[in-house]
């Protein structure tokens, strides 16, 4: 766009060589930059820095959007996985961007409770509680009939073994340890203590939810930096881990805008990222990855309440087991 364009849509009088004086200006500043020789001047990301800190006029949240994200968030507040994963998908659906939420493992997280539930067929429902308030079920398929001698001696086994065990110790040895208790079940109980032992690995480990990866093919801006972007968030595990390495920093929310990212894969992006504290020591982490150019006054205070809700949530909400 030329100069004379551009004074000719202001709202106000100003000569075209005005313009190109205070765009020559801004250009010395280093908030305009000229990353092709045959195109035009476009922001820096110091620009965009400077207008969040310093320009930026935020859209409120409106009550009817406090009140919908809250009704939305409120339906698994007692399930922190589900409601982390709830807010990925809100984060993804309000901002146009991708999102990302994650739940680290806990060394001290425990075994709270263990219930099994007859569906019939020799078959139970296995539900596990962890002090942290996850939540993982399985059915089981069982070589005798679930009668009530059955499950008093399965209470009383849970209660003797895994009740207040780490996740990560409940093993195959712990398992082994058990059959002098179990005497004549111990053949008929292990199909249900095997289908424990994985719930509670798989309870333990970190967990990981993207959803609106494809929201990023409409960023026009990001270009051909579209993929490696993707390629990144498909390495679930190497992500993980640096969202693990993030989250026991203790920060809050942050906002990296381009090179401030130190991930040479997300420095032509806004990434946006809160961490969680919750329970005992449980941490969780609530992100959003879009290109510079996203609508940060819409984006921001939106993405922020979501995570504000979020973290009273986790706080006020946990899991009680009777």
């Amino acid at each position: 766009m030329g100069s004379k364009t551009l004074a000719s849509l202001l709202p106000y009088s100003v000569s075209s060589a005005t313009i190109r004086n205070e765009m020559a200006r801004l250009g010395n500043l280093g908030y305009l930059e000229q990353r092709h020789t045959s195109g035009g001047r476009v922001p820096s990301m110091s620009s965009y820095r400077y207008y969040v800190n310093n320009l930026m006029e935020p859209k409120a949240v409106t009550s009817e959007e406090a009140l919908k994200i809250y009704e939305l968030l409120s339906v698994n507040a007692s399930d922190p996985e589900r409601l982390l994963a709830d807010a990925t998908k809100l984060c993804a659906e309000i901002t146009g961007c991708a999102a990302f939420s994650s739940m680290h493992g806990d060394r001290l997280d425990c075994v709270q409770g263990v219930e099994i539930i007859p569906t019939g067929d020799n078959k139970v429902m296995l539900i596990v509680l962890s002090t942290g308030g996850k939540i993982k079920s399985s059915l089981c398929k069982l070589n005798c009939n679930v009668n009530e001698n059955f499950i008093k001696v399965f209470y009383a086994l849970c209660s003797r073994y895994f009740i207040g065990t780490a996740l990560e110790d409940v093993n195959i040895a712990l398992l082994q340890s058990t059959s002098a208790f179990l005497g004549e079940y111990t053949f008929d109980m292990l199909p249900l203590l095997t289908t424990l032992c994985s719930l509670c690995s798989e309870t333990a480990k970190s967990s990981l939810l993207i959803e609106g990866e494809t929201n990023l093919i409409a960023h026009e801006e990001l270009g051909e930096d579209v993929a490696p972007i993707l390629s990144f968030l498909a390495n679930k595990e190497y992500l993980k881990k640096l969202l693990n390495e993030y989250a026991k920093r203790g920060t809050s929310k942050e906002l990296f805008i381009a090179d401030e990212n130190n991930i040479y894969e997300l420095k032509k992006t806004t990434t946006m990222i809160s961490s969680f504290s919750y329970g005992y020591s449980q941490k969780a982490t609530l992100g959003i990855i879009g290109s510079t150019r996203i609508d940060y006054s819409y984006i921001i205070p939106r993405v922020s309440f979501i995570c504000d809700t979020i973290g009273k949530l986790l706080k006020q909400g946990g899991v009680t087991y009777e």
